[in-house]
Parts: structure tokens; sequence; C-alpha cells
């Protein structure tokens, strides 16, 4: 490759994609089933924690003996479970990063995979705190390893036209994980032997089991190989995620791209140890809409304001807070219903965020969070103990849900794999998982001092917070959210260069004739395919 090529921000490429082929969908659509690990922890502990098999453990309190106001975890406890996975995705996402650009995409899940099956293991042979909180905190590290790279991997293998769509495919796999706990958890809750919360945490083991068996037998992703300059294995897995053949124009205007685009940021984010690889994230001025720092804090930001929802406090906490409403009768079917829901809204989105984008699914999810949370706030407050009362809360906490899964829940995943250049796209994802999953701990660490009746009790009261949450992701998502919808990732690097946030969804790339750049980068590229056929033939 000529090393001093440099490519002009003012020029762009009018690409024909390869047409998408089935075995396309099938192989990102297995690789989003990552999602599950994030979705099943998710929903299985809020289940286990109002076990009372499980309490009686944990605490030593008899059921038989105990008032029912008092049978229940203490907040320090029921806190210290549900954050402790989160802090150790927090470190896990971080290291991911590197991993994934020393070893492969590929090699760093099948690893989270391993982690987390020890991780599992540790749990389930637990019968008492240390044991669990021990276990908890190496799943999260392979949570982490998981969560950060599943989102890395599929926006570089997808092709542009429905990459938001296959992306989405992730949140749906959150969801249908957070569902089969859900249920899990309801056909357990009455055993009274350890199998009640035993049962629950080792079904983890399969998904780590069936991802990372499969995904052996999955590529590693083409712009790893550019990334490596192994121009050669980036063209045979190219050809093969696209269904053409190596010589195909396809498949050489496509690596002839990523191969320039990687070429230029090269040039731009200098990364001559590995500080500087960490240290090219916060480069540059946060008034310039291309800067690596910005597109950082618009990373890390945007996965903030997700947690910033309160969708987490349904899905941790959903069941003991239906507990203590008092009125239901089976909070544990309560919570198998919202995570019904939440199953039932996500494959909306996987045609409204191609049809509408990014942004405005971004824009309006936020509106109706921010009011359905209000009404649930208002109705908690003026009439606490009325049924019909409960009963419109709870409807309302569904409807909320609808917009989360729809909008925000699959939204922020996309678009946080779609903003980063290729030289610091391992290490930007991996900050901005990483900062999801320290938000998820910071809200899992202070929600059950919020709503315990032993603590703040806020109860219902607890969505004026949520509320005022989403009010601020609405402002966020108006003037920060770019539009990435239809662009190839170097042509979303190009967007961000000379495109003010709030008219990115009218830019459009602009053809030009064939540039000498681009005949030399052409030429290199047949050269390798050629070198390769060679190799092939001898």
């Amino acid at each position: 490759m000529p090393g001093g090529a440099i490519l002009s921000t003012s020029i762009y490429v009018d690409r024909v994609e390869a047409p998408i082929t089935f075995k396309a969908y099938l192989m990102c659509a297995f690789a989003a089933f990552g999602g599950m690990f994030f979705g099943y922890d998710s929903g299985y502990i809020s289940g286990v924690m109002g076990m009372q098999y499980f309490i009686a453990t944990l605490t030593g309190l008899n059921p038989d003996t105990t008032p029912i106001a008092k049978f229940t975890l203490p907040s320090w406890k029921k806190s210290a479970i549900t954050s402790i996975l989160s802090a150790g995705t927090f470190f896990g996402s971080l290291m991911a990063g590197d991993l994934a650009d020393y070893v492969g995409r590929r090699p760093t899940i099948i690893a989270g995979c391993i982690v987390l099956i020890v991780g599992v293991g540790l749990q389930t042979a637990s019968a008492n705190f240390g044991l669990l909180f021990a276990g908890r905190l190496v799943a999260g590290f392979g949570v982490g390893y998981v969560s950060a790279i599943i989102i890395l991997y599929m926006s570089e293998i997808a092709p542009r036209k429905v990459r938001g769509a296959i992306v989405s495919g992730y949140q749906f796999c959150i969801t249908i994980g957070l569902l089969f706990a859900s249920c899990v958890d309801y056909g357990t809750q009455n055993r009274t032997d350890s199998g009640s919360y035993r049962i629950p945490i080792a079904l983890q083991m399969a998904w780590a089991l069936i991802l990372g068996i499969g995904l052996f037998f999955l590529p590693e992703s083409p712009r790893y190989f550019v990334k490596k300059d192994m121009l050669d294995k980036a063209v045979v897995v190219l050809a093969k995620l696209r269904g053409q053949p190596c010589d195909s124009d396809y498949v050489q205007q496509e690596l002839a791209e990523i191969v320039a685009n990687n070429d230029y940021e090269r040039q731009l984010i200098p990364q001559n140890n590995y500080f500087e690889t960490w240290f090219a994230c916060f480069r540059g001025n946060i008034r310039d809409r291309s800067s690596n720092l910005r597109r950082t804090i618009l990373g890390t930001s945007i996965q903030m304001m997700q947690q910033w929802t309160g969708i987490n406090f349904i899905f941790y906490f959903g069941t003991t807070f239906f507990q203590e409403l008092g009125t239901i009768s089976d909070p544990f079917l309560m919570s198998l219903i919202t995570s019904l829901v939440n199953v039932c809204s996500t494959p909306i989105s996987f045609w409204t965020i191609e049809k509408f984008g990014r942004r405005p699914l971004m824009i309006w999810g936020a509106l109706g969070m921010l009011l359905c949370e209000f009404v649930v706030a208002i109705v908690g407050v003026i009439c606490k103990d009325n049924p019909s009362a409960i009963k419109a809360m709870i409807t309302f906490i569904c409807i909320y849900i609808f917009f989360f899964a729809s909008t925000w829940g699959p939204g922020a995943w996309v678009v946080t794999g779609e903003i980063f250049p290729l030289p610091i796209r391992s290490r930007g994802v991996a900050l901005s998982v990483a900062s999801n999953w320290l938000w998820n701990c910071v809200i899992a660490v202070i929600t059950p001092y919020m709503v315990g009746t032993d603590k703040g009790n806020l109860g219902p009261r607890v969505f004026f917070i949520w509320g005022s949450l989403c009010t601020v992701c609405l402002v966020y998502a108006y003037f920060l959210i770019p539009e990435t919808k239809g662009l190839t990732l170097e042509q979303v690097d190009r967007m961000l260069e000379e495109c003010p946030t709030r008219a990115s969804s009218k830019w459009v790339p602009r053809s030009r004739p064939m540039t000498d750049f681009d005949l030399t980068e052409k030429s290199a590229v047949q050269e390798t395919i050629e070198h390769k056929e060679e190799k092939s033939e001898v």
C-alpha cells in the first residue's frame, strides 16, 4: 500500500454495494445472540432477589415467623448483588478494546464466553453472599468482553443498507433474554430448595456455549485485517460476507474505500505506542465536529443517556417494586408481562431505524418516555392505594417500555457502533460500552436506597427522577445525535467532518470521477487479490 497517500475530505465515493445475501443476515443475526447475556442477567436477578428460599439463604430469616413486610433482602445487599456485575463489566469492556485490536474481534468474544462460564459456575455453587458476589464479579468481565465487541463486530461486517436493523437485533436479543429470565424465574419461584435460584443462574452457561462455539464458524471482521495490513485475508473475508468472488468489483471497491479511509485516519491519528492508542481517543477540540474527543464524548454520553432513561430500574428491581406496591397479587407475573412488552416492541425498530433514521427515533422516543414516566409518578402520588390507579400506572409503565424498546434501546447501540474511525474504533466502542456499564452500576447501587422501604421509600415518586432525566435525553438527542442512516462507516467519518448535527440527515455522499489516488488504491487491492490467487494455485 502507498504509505503516503492522503485522502481529501472533499472526496466521496458513490459506491454500489453488493446484493445482501441470506448468509450475511444469518451471520449477523447469530452474532447478535450475544445480547442474551446482557438481557438474561438483568432479568433473572430481579426475580431471584424476590424468592423466598434465596432471601432465607442470604439473611437467615424464617418466612413462617417473619412478617411479610420485613421478609426481604436489605437494601445494601440488593445494591451489592445487582451492581457488582456491572462493575466487573465496566472493566471487562475497557480490556476488550485492547484484546480486540491485538487478537481480533472474534477471539475476544470467545474469550468473554469462557470467562462468563467460570463466573456463572461460581454463582451456581454459591450458598452464601461472598461466593455469589465473587461469581457475579467474574461473570461481569465476561459480559463486558462480549457486550463491547459484539457491537463493534456486527457494525463492521454488516451491509450498510441494513446495518441499523441488524445491530438492533442485539437489543432484540437483550429483550429475549429478559423475557426468558422472567419465564424461568416464574417457573422456579415456588421451589423450596436451592434449585429456585441455581437453575436461573446456571442457564447462562448455555448462552455462552452456544455463542462461543458458533463463533468458531464465523469469519473475522475484514476491517480488523485492514487495520493489521493483512489485505489478503481481508479480501477473502469480505468476499465471503458479501457472497461475491474475490475479484468482484463490489469487493474491490468496498475494500479500496476501507483501506483508503484507514490510511487517511492513520496519518491524522498517530499511534506509535500503547498509550498513544488510548490517548488518540481524546485528541482534538470539543468544538470540532469530527474530532476524536467529540466522538468519544458522544459515544460515552449516548450510552449514559440510555441508562438515564431508567429502564433498568424496571428490569433489575421490577419484581420487588411491584411487591412493594401492595395490591399486585403476582409481581412475578407482572415482571413477565413487562418483559413480553419489551420483546414485542423491539422488532418495530428493525424497520423504523432504516426508514426514518436514528435521529428521529431518539428524539420521539425520549419524548414518549418522559410523558409516560411523569404520568406514572403523578398517579402514584395522588392515588397511591387505589387499585384502578395502580392498573393505570402499570399500563403507562408498559407504554414507556414500548417507547424505549423501539427507540433508545436499539438506537444507542447502533449509533455507538457507527461514529468512530477505524484506528480508534475498538477503543472508542469499548469506552462507550464501559460508560453504559458504569452508569448501569451507579443506578444499580443507588436505586435500592431510593425505593427501599428501609431507606428512601420513594415508591412511584422515583419516576419523577426518571422523567426528568428523560427530558435531558430529549434535549441531548435534538442537539447532539447525528443521522447516519444509509452511510458506510467510512462515509459517516466524512459526514461528521463537515456537517452540523441538526443538518446531518440532509448530507449525501457526492459522486466524482476516479482520481489517481483511487486508481492507486484499487491497483493495490487488485495486486493483493492476484497474489492470493497465485498462492492458491501453487
